[in-house]
């Protein structure tokens, strides 16, 4: 998936202006999968810290490479299409940013009243060109309940968050010293560094003491300059197991199965086995399965949201970190 995100931006930016952000521990591993990047197309982070941490790392070394860079984010988890749409898309959200001091975000027309995603309130019409609308930005709602989505999907005036955003690397970094002062700050300082024989011990630091928040709720929540481009697309968040089921082939009464498995009596269920064996299910229904090397979870597809949750438990129990 990652490598699809590459090349459906390439017709618009050049592969040599294409940043990878991403944990150290993973820069051998995205070389050797996606062969056309080098080194100079990674930025690796000493530890996961959310993505406002990320993004701000980000547009320090844009700014570095480009003062009047423009950023253009895509998780590399998603599905879109089609990519010419999306492209138009973007090439507009660029116009905007290059306009003045606006922070560009994509929602997406909610296709069902999903409670997994984070959703945006449209407010007055911002600008139409060549059939693109986008919107001023009454506020982001975090992941709703039942009822709430389907008044969001009713109403037709929420659009899913989609996390694609679109912005100057100067006008995001002035954003974050608006809203989070402190993390700007040790942003700074970094900077200052950049180059220098201290540049790696000046990243340890900033990742040591900066904020572990995302970017939606640390600036976005709380800026006054934000626009949504409504994405006319077809897409899909692949960070979630409920969306096996929308994005893979299913088998009978509506299974997902993926290695060796074998399910009888047993509807709308998803089965992963990604180990030695085979993973039997009998007389289920509504549930996600999933079994790694050392791990099997089992659980029903309305808890799917809530996975932090379980994994936040995982996290804190000294036994049990070791299966993370």
């Amino acid at each position: 998936m990652l490598e699809e995100t590459v090349e459906r931006i390439l017709p618009m930016v050049p592969l040599e202006r294409v940043l990878i952000v991403t944990d150290h521990a993973l820069e051998t591993a995205i070389l050797e999968k996606v062969p056309r990047l080098t080194a100079e197309n990674i930025l690796g982070e000493p530890q996961g810290k959310n993505t406002c941490l990320a993004i701000g790392l980000s547009a320090v070394e844009l700014r570095r490479r480009d003062p009047d860079a423009v950023m253009i984010v895509l998780p590399s988890d998603h599905l879109v299409w089609p990519e010419d749409k999306l492209l138009e898309i973007l090439r507009e959200a660029v116009r905007i940013a290059r306009q003045g001091d606006f922070l560009v975000t994509i929602g997406i027309n909610p296709t069902r009243p999903d409670i997994g995603y984070g959703y945006i309130e449209i407010g007055s019409q911002f600008a139409a060109e060549e059939g693109i609308l986008s919107y001023e930005v009454v506020s982001f709602k975090e992941k709703p309940d039942r009822v709430a989505a389907q008044q969001y999907y009713h109403g037709r005036r929420h659009l899913w968050n989609s996390g694609m955003f679109i912005w100057s690397a100067n006008s995001v970094l002035e954003a974050i010293g608006r809203c989070r002062p402190t993390v700007r700050a040790a942003l700074d300082e970094y900077a200052k560094a950049l180059g220098t024989p201290g540049q790696a011990d000046a990243l340890d630091r900033l990742y040591r003491m900066g904020e572990s928040v995302s970017v939606d709720v640390a600036v976005l929540e709380t800026a006054d300059n934000v626009v949504v481009i409504k994405g006319d697309l077809k897409w899909d968040d692949v960070g979630s197991w409920l969306a096996m089921q929308r994005i893979r082939k299913t088998h009978l009464n509506g299974n997902v199965e993926i290695g060796r498995v074998l399910c009888l009596d047993t509807v709308e269920t998803t089965v992963v086995n990604d180990a030695d064996g085979i993973v039997v299910c009998f007389g289920v229904a509504d549930l996600v399965v999933v079994r790694t090397a050392n791990i099997v979870m089992v659980a029903h597809k309305s808890q799917v949201p809530e996975i932090k949750k379980l994994l936040g438990h995982i996290e804190a129990d000294e036994q049990l970190r070791q299966y993370l």
